[in-house]
């Protein structure tokens, strides 16, 4: 059912490499659909958004305020909610609220020994769109983690998109939204959801960033339109990699590594320890609990695929490979997960400790569960306030600065043939005199 691997082993790396994911067999056929579609949007706006969402998505209206939901209907949904619920959404973005205003940029300028005055502005982006998966799949947590960062960082306008099949909308989704700040919402999905925010229309404002998980047209889309609008990231199938010295009961290793694998077929779960008799305890843990799982297929399938049970010489090998590996979820499942926090150099969250589940870091921890994957944490960072803030550079040259940086700047972009730069530079230096 799941891998067993040895990080000592001769064909370690190649078994390793077998785990990775597999290319998309119709990329090229998404490509090109979501290229249509884009075109499509960007040149017929609201018409070919009716089209297409009648066509995927079985809902036929005549016109986009049909697809626009009431702003009353967010707080009709909150309201409207069993209190558990409305509970555990409040809570969870209060928390998620906290943790992401300790992020907010602040602007700075100081003067240097010439007296020129430099510095950066921060500044909230203007319209953010956030995309959200709908129907009968209700992420709540999607939104908060998604729209709650844009609303700190400043964003005045949040415009979400969510697919409305058969016009079926989740009470808790527009209810995350109603608690999110999210100014309006359209129930539109697939490419034609992200080409209408990209390229606005009649109805849709464009906006400048677009944020959120989708299926493989949605990250598609949003790949095709990067560079005319930003985007958080293209992210790929969820994974969870665990680091155990054998202290933790296996059956909630096992849950653990369900937790990812329950997502779909393409997830990933490792398992990383020093403790072979542990890795032994785990797997049958797996074996016990796995018809009791709602998702048993699903999970079956990820860890067949892509799972992986691996004996490692020690921790500190465990912790040379996950930085290899650099996974999304990283979960440090030790007696001093502090001992090796520093060690670690490649990981979107990271979970310290036996109680520290990584499901807490999906909906209410605080930290951003929208995270880097398929080993971008070696360059990627999780979505926070800073996606929705610009930085511009300040520069206030004095007159003693125009006469030294202009000669600098002189040198350098003659150096570059670049004359016009230098006589440029040369007009503030000779119109500035020593004395």
């Amino acid at each position: 059912m799941i891998a067993r691997l040895d990080s000592r082993a001769a064909d370690f790396t190649a078994r390793l490499a077998a785990l990775a994911p597999a290319g998309e067999a119709d990329g090229p056929a998404v490509q090109a659909r979501v290229g249509e579609i884009l075109a499509a949007v960007e040149a017929r706006g609201d018409a070919a958004v009716l089209e297409y969402t009648a066509r995927f998505d079985d809902l036929a209206v005549d016109s986009m305020a049909a697809l626009e939901v009431p702003a009353e209907r967010l707080q009709v949904a909150l309201e409207g909610l069993p209190a558990a619920q409305r509970d555990a959404l409040a809570v969870a973005a209060a928390r998620i609220r906290d943790y992401h205003e300790r992020q907010l940029g602040e602007s700075w300028q100081y003067t240097d020994e010439l007296g020129n005055v430099l510095g950066q502005q921060v500044t909230s982006l203007g319209r953010v769109g956030v995309y959200v998966p709908g129907g009968k799949a209700s992420y709540p947590s999607s939104v908060l983690m998604n729209a709650l960062p844009a609303h700190v960082a400043g964003v005045e306008d949040i415009t979400m998109v969510v697919p409305a099949p058969g016009g079926e909308l989740s009470e808790l989704v527009l209810a995350a939204a109603g608690l999110a700040g999210v100014s309006r919402v359209y129930t539109i999905g697939g490419a034609q959801a992200v080409a209408a925010l990209a390229y606005g229309t009649e109805t849709v404002a464009a906006v400048d960033k677009i944020v959120g998980p989708g299926n493989a047209y949605v990250a598609e889309a949003k790949r095709q339109v990067f560079g005319r609008v930003g985007i958080d990231m293209v992210a790929g199938p969820s994974e969870i990699l665990i680091i155990c010295d054998g202290g933790t009961d296996p059956a909630w290793i096992a849950m653990d590594l369900f937790s990812q694998a329950e997502h779909d077929e393409n997830a990933q779960a490792l398992l990383l320890s020093p403790d072979a008799a542990f890795l032994d305890a785990v797997a049958a843990a797996i074996e016990e609990l796995l018809p009791q799982q709602e998702r048993r297929e699903i999970i079956a399938a990820s860890l067949a695929r892509r799972g992986a049970l691996v004996l490692t010489a020690d921790l500190d090998d465990a912790v040379r490979l996950s930085n290899r590996i650099a996974p999304e979820h990283l979960e440090l499942s030790v007696a001093d997960p502090e001992a090796l926090l520093p060690s670690i150099s490649a990981a979107g969250a990271i979970f310290m400790g036996r109680y520290s589940a990584e499901a807490l870091g999906d909906y209410c921890a605080g930290p951003n569960h929208v995270l880097p994957t398929a080993g971008s944490a070696r360059f990627f960072s999780p979505l926070g306030v800073y996606d929705f803030q610009k930085r511009s550079s300040i520069i206030n040259v004095s007159r003693a600065g125009a006469r030294v940086l202009g000669d600098v700047a002189s040198t350098l972009a003659r150096g570059e043939s670049l004359t016009a730069h230098a006589r440029s530079a040369e007009y503030r230096r000779d119109a500035a005199p020593e004395h």
